[in-house]
C-alpha cells in the first residue's frame, strides 16, 4: 500500500513513513493510492466477530505488512481492552429505524479514543523498531488533545504537546488534558482559537528546524492512521445492523471532517451506505458549501458545541480530492484561492458531493430543544455535539426504511454546561473519573506567536 498527496506534488510514501510524516510535503494530506475492497462476503464473515477482530480485518490492507500480523493484532488488542464496554463501541436502538452509535467509551469518553489508543501503540511501535524519538504536536478544540495525550502518555518514545484555545473548552477537557501529570506531557494554553493553534501546528510541520533534527509527528486527523482506525466503527455498526445485505446511512456531527471521511473510505471500499449526512453547529462551512457552494471562512462563534467551533475544515481536502477525481493541481489551486477569498466548488465536483452527502447546521437555541427532545422521546441525555446530529438525521434522511446510524460522539458528562441549560441537574462522570474536578492541573498559558510555542516546545522536550 502506498500513500499520495491530495496536492499531488509530494513523493509517494509507505504506511510506516505516512504515519511518522503526518503532512505531506507540499502541503496536502496523504490518502490511500487507491481504496482496498471488501467483498460482500468479507463484510457477511464480520457478523458476530470482536470490535477488535473487525480492525484487525478493515485496517490490515492499509497497513501494508508493514507490522507483521501477529504484532499488529496485540496493538489492536491492547488499544481496545482500554474501553469500558466489551462491545467497544455499542449500538443503542433510538427508534424503530435510528440507532446510536455510542463511541464515547474510551478513556476520555469522546470518539477521538477509538483511533488515538491505536495510533499511540503504533507510532511508539515504529519508533522503538527505528531507534527514534519524536515529539508530537497537536491542536485541539477539546476532545482530541485528551485522547491523543491518553493514548501517548506511556510511550517511551514519545513528548507530547497539545495546544488548546485558552477559556474556550469546557472545563471536563481542560482538565482531561492538564491532570495527566507525566513527563512527556506538555498543555499550552493558547491567547487565541483553535485555528490559531491548528495554523502554528502547521508551520511547525512545514518548518520543523526549531528542533534541530527530532523528528515531529501529528496525532491530528491530518494523520491517515486516525482515518484508518476511524473506518472501522462504520463497518461494524453497519455490519450489526443488517450489512451486506441492506444499505446504511450515517449522520456524523463534523467540523474537521476527520470522521465522517472515515465512512466515505468504508464506503469506498464496499460498505452499502446509502447517505451521509453531515452535521454542524453555527461553524456551518461545511453545510454552506454542500448547501450553497459558499466555500468561505467566516467569523468563529463560539457554540455550546465547542469541539465543533472550527473556521477551516481541514479534512474536506481529502474529500475535495476524490470530488476533483484526484486532480491534486485543481485542488491546490481551489484552496489558494479559499485561503484569500471566498471561493466555489466547480459544478461537476458539487454534484458528486451532493449525490451522496447531504447536511443539517444546527444553533445553540436548537442544541437545547434537541436535548430535552431526545430525553423525551428516548430517555437518553445527548451530548450537544451529538444533539446536532440527532436533528439533522431526523429532517434530512431520504429513507425512512433505511438504518439511521447517528454517531455519539461525546459523553454528556463532558459538556455539562448544556445539559444544565437544558434543563436536566447534569450527568455524573464515570467512576474513573469522580475526583477530576479536584485533581491537580499543569499547563502553560501562551500568545498565539509561534516563536513563542517553538521556543517552549524545544526548551521542554526530552532529548
Amino acid at each position: 500500500m502506498r500513500y499520495i498527496s491530495t496536492r499531488g506534488q509530494a513523493p509517494a510514501l509507505s504506511f510506516e513513513d505516512v504515519v511518522l510524516t503526518g503532512m505531506a510535503s507540499d502541503g496536502g494530506l496523504y490518502v490511500p493510492e487507491s481504496f482496498p475492497s471488501l467483498s460482500a462476503d468479507d463484510l457477511a464473515d464480520m457478523a458476530g466477530l470482536s470490535y477488535a477482530e473487525i480492525a484487525f480485518r478493515v485496517m490490515k490492507p492499509f497497513v501494508g505488512g508493514e507490522i507483521d500480523d501477529d504484532t499488529f493484532r496485540g496493538l489492536v488488542r491492547d488499544a481496545y481492552a482500554t474501553f469500558s464496554h466489551d462491545a467497544v463501541v455499542p449500538l443503542n436502538q433510538l427508534d424503530a429505524n435510528h440507532f446510536l452509535l455510542e463511541l464515547f467509551h474510551g478513556p476520555t469518553l469522546a470518539f477521538k479514543d477509538v483511533a488515538l489508543q491505536l495510533l499511540g501503540r503504533i507510532l511508539d511501535h515504529f519508533l522503538s523498531k527505528r531507534g527514534e524519538r519524536a515529539v508530537i504536536m497537536g491542536a485541539t478544540s477539546g476532545d482530541t488533545g485528551s485522547a491523543a495525550i491518553e493514548g501517548c502518555r506511556h510511550c517511551d518514545n514519545l513528548d507530547i504537546f497539545i495546544l488548546h484555545p485558552h477559556n474556550r473548552v469546557s472545563e471536563v477537557q481542560r482538565r482531561q488534558m492538564t491532570t495527566v501529570l507525566a513527563d512527556n506531557v506538555f498543555n499550552i494554553a493558547i491567547e487565541g482559537n483553535f485555528d490559531d493553534a491548528q495554523a502554528m501546528v502547521k508551520a511547525s510541520f512545514a518548518d520543523q528546524s526549531f528542533l534541530n533534527g527530532t523528528r515531529l509527528v501529528a496525532v491530528n486527523s491530518i494523520n491517515w492512521a486516525r482515518i484508518m482506525a476511524q473506518v472501522v466503527y462504520y463497518v461494524a455498526s453497519a455490519v450489526a445492523v443488517g450489512a451486506p445485505h441492506r444499505e446504511v446511512s450515517f449522520c456524523v456531527p463534523s467540523a474537521n471532517f476527520g470522521n465522517v471521511f472515515a465512512g466515505y473510505v468504508a464506503w469506498r471500499m464496499g460498505l452499502p451506505v446509502k447517505q451521509f449526512i453531515i452535521a454542524t453547529n453555527a461553524n456551518d462551512i461545511l453545510h454552506r458549501t454542500l448547501a450553497d457552494n459558499d466555500f468561505s471562512k467566516r467569523e468563529l462563534l463560539a457554540t455550546l458545541a465547542p469541539s465543533m467551533d472550527i473556521v477551516v475544515s481541514s479534512n474536506f481536502e481529502r474529500l475535495l480530492f476524490e470530488a476533483y477525481e484526484r486532480d491534486g493541481q485543481a485542488v491546490n489551486e481551489l484552496l489558494s484561492r479559499f485561503q484569500q477569498e471566498p471561493a466555489v466548488l466547480a459544478d461537476a465536483p458539487l454534484e458528486r458531493l451532493r449525490d451522496k452527502f447531504a447536511s443539517h447546521s444546527v444553533d445553540d437555541a436548537t442544541i437545547l430543544e434537541v436535548i430535552r427532545e431526545a430525553h423525551h422521546r428516548t430517555q437518553e441525555i445527548l451530548d450537544p455535539h451529538t444533539a446536532t446530529g440527532y436533528r439533522a438525521a431526523e429532517r434530512e434522511r431520504v429513507d425512512a426504511a433505511t438504518p439511521m446510524i447517528t454517531l455519539a460522539t461525546a459523553h454528556p458528562a463532558k459538556f455539562a454546561e448544556a445539559v444544565v441549560k437544558a434543563g436536566f441537574p447534569g450527568v455524573p462522570l464515570p467512576p474513573h473519573m469522580d475526583d477530576l474536578l479536584e485533581r491537580e492541573e499543569r499547563y502553560s498559558v501562551l500568545p498565539a506567536e509561534l516563536d513563542a510555542v517553538q521556543s517552549f516546545v524545544a526548551s521542554h522536550r526530552r532529548s
